[in-house]
């Protein structure tokens, strides 16, 4: 695989994705070519590798011009260390620290080395996703005191919101400094949610480690089903049914539309606009419960399985779909109208949150949130999978970066998801929606890549001789797309916050495994 002048000896793993190891001197060099092409560092995470003969390990995926780049670099069992990545791609900090706090692995000469999910419920030199860590050990109830960064200066002062907030979200603290009702500089503290979810995979059966894929974050259950099961099938060397394939990004376009539906609502609520909140759930509603009328559940849990899929739609099913879609469509426009047409509704949502299309670049925004800062990267579009690859899809854009773009962003994918559905249901093959996977019999690995709603959901998996899960780590876009809101609030007033975050509306849980 070639990125710049140099070749990086990277071999066609599967569709689009790109698999290769290298001594962890090398892992800066090719960041840089990464970077000076205009790429960006998707996930970071480690493994300890000691029971298959080798010492630690640093994994990282980069998406580049040619598709998805997953490269590993073998460490030294005592005191693992590989070169800070965070200086060239800064989204890498967040992950950097988290794979020492879980594993032990430094980022040599990283700028920030501070905590980040470890708040005392583990001793500090206790990895917990170690083979050899005891489980049972007690929690340490050590004070955490957490070094927030402080901004001093007359007239300055600090608010601190969470991590316990009034509404029934996810925990996660929020440090502002402010002037007056002006803000100067937020801090995400997050690692509230952390349920072991890493290390809770290691021994499991396949098909049980797809239920807890799916349930990393619950509105993106169909991504990261489909990613482990992506993933699982590339170790298994199995071939999915074509119908299988295309009943998995139903269920994707499905989950889209449906979170959607539920944002565009929330943030004409944030804005007092109440109508706008009530008729988009009624909408997110009627959506839900067909989804559950025709396939069991309404965020559609465990019907995307290993080798295929759980549930089918019958004829009567998809007229049914169809002609829901088709009505939603309809109204949707109407809501647009008066989205479009609302004097204080516009008037919050632009030029508030702004992440220019220079610091998304810089800072690695993703998904959905970064298409509407011009960063043109998804996965159905440039880098298709099956079925993706015969639907043409096309890719809303914005330049804007603020509250408006991110909302416009959610109503062109609207359209083009319900578009893609009904072409889907036109066009579905007939045949078996599931096979039987066949065991290994070897160590093996895969990785799956699929375009969640919010963004790129990387799934990368292990499997052990005996067809059992070693490690699996799933990747939320969130983890990189977080510090941003820091960026986007910046300037704005405290009351905005909530409008700004949920424009974004990240996944608390997703980043926290």
């Amino acid at each position: 695989m070639k990125i710049g002048e140099h070749d990086w000896h990277l071999e066609l793993f599967g569709k689009h994705i790109w698999r290769g190891r290298m001594e962890a001197g090398q892992l800066l060099a090719l960041a840089r070519a990464v970077k000076e092409e205009g790429g960006q560092l998707i996930a970071l995470w480690g493994s300890d590798d000691r029971q298959l003969g080798d010492g630690f390990a640093i994994h990282v995926a980069f998406l580049t011009s040619a598709g998805l780049a997953w490269v590993s670099s073998t460490l030294p069992a005592e005191a693992p260390a590989y070169p800070d990545l965070a200086h060239i791609f800064p989204q890498a900090d967040r992950m950097q620290r988290a794979t020492f706090d879980l594993l032990g692995i430094k980022a040599s000469d990283a700028v920030d080395d501070r905590k980040w999910l470890r708040h005392g419920a583990w001793p500090a030199n206790v990895f917990p996703l170690r083979k050899d860590f005891d489980a049972s050990l007690p929690a340490t109830h050590d004070t955490d005191a957490y070094p927030f960064i402080r901004v001093e200066g007359d007239g300055v002062h600090e608010i601190a919101v969470g991590p316990i907030h009034a509404g029934t979200i996810e925990p996660g603290h929020f440090r502002f400094s402010i002037i007056g009702d002006r803000i100067l500089k937020l801090e995400e503290r997050q690692g509230y949610t952390h349920k072991g979810t890493e290390k809770r995979f290691e021994g499991m059966d396949l098909a049980t480690g797809a239920k807890l894929a799916g349930r990393v974050s619950g509105d993106s259950h169909s991504a990261f089903a489909w990613a482990y099961c992506m993933a699982i099938e590339t170790t298994t060397n199995s071939s999915v049914p074509d119908r299988a394939i295309w009943l998995r990004a139903l269920f994707l376009e499905i989950e889209r539309i449906a979170n959607h539906l539920g944002d565009i609502g929330y943030l004409g609520n944030d804005v007092a606009l109440t109508f706008g909140f009530m008729q988009f759930w009624r909408l997110r509603e009627d959506w839900l419960r067909l989804s559950a009328k025709l396939f069991g559940h309404r965020y559609l849990f465990d019907c995307i399985v290993p080798g295929g899929v759980a549930m089918d739609i019958a004829e009567a099913g998809r007229t049914e779909l169809k002609a829901l879609a088709d009505r939603i469509d309809a109204e949707v426009q109407e809501l647009k109208a008066i989205y479009d047409e609302h004097a204080g509704l516009q008037d919050r949502f632009a030029n508030t949150g702004i992440v220019k299309p220079d610091m998304a670049a810089r800072l690695g925004l993703t998904g959905l949130a970064g298409r509407a800062s011009s960063q043109a990267w998804d996965a159905r579009v440039q880098f298709p999978q099956p079925p993706y690859d015969q639907l043409e899809v096309s890719m809303a854009t914005h330049r804007r970066g603020d509250v408006l773009a991110r909302a416009e962003m959610r109503f062109g994918e609207v359209f083009e998801s319900l578009r893609i559905i009904r072409e889907i249901l036109g066009r579905m093959p007939e045949g078996d929606i599931q096979i039987q996977l066949q065991p290994g019999g070897a160590v093996c690995e895969g990785l799956g890549w699929v375009e969640g709603w919010r963004g790129p959901v990387i799934v990368a998996v292990r499997v052990n001789a005996d067809g059992r899960l070693d490690r699996v780590h799933p990747h939320d876009p969130s983890w990189q797309n977080w510090p941003l809101v820091e960026v986007g609030v910046l300037g704005n007033i405290v009351p905005d916050f909530p409008l700004i975050n949920k424009s974004f509306n990240l996944s608390y849980s997703g980043p926290d495994l």
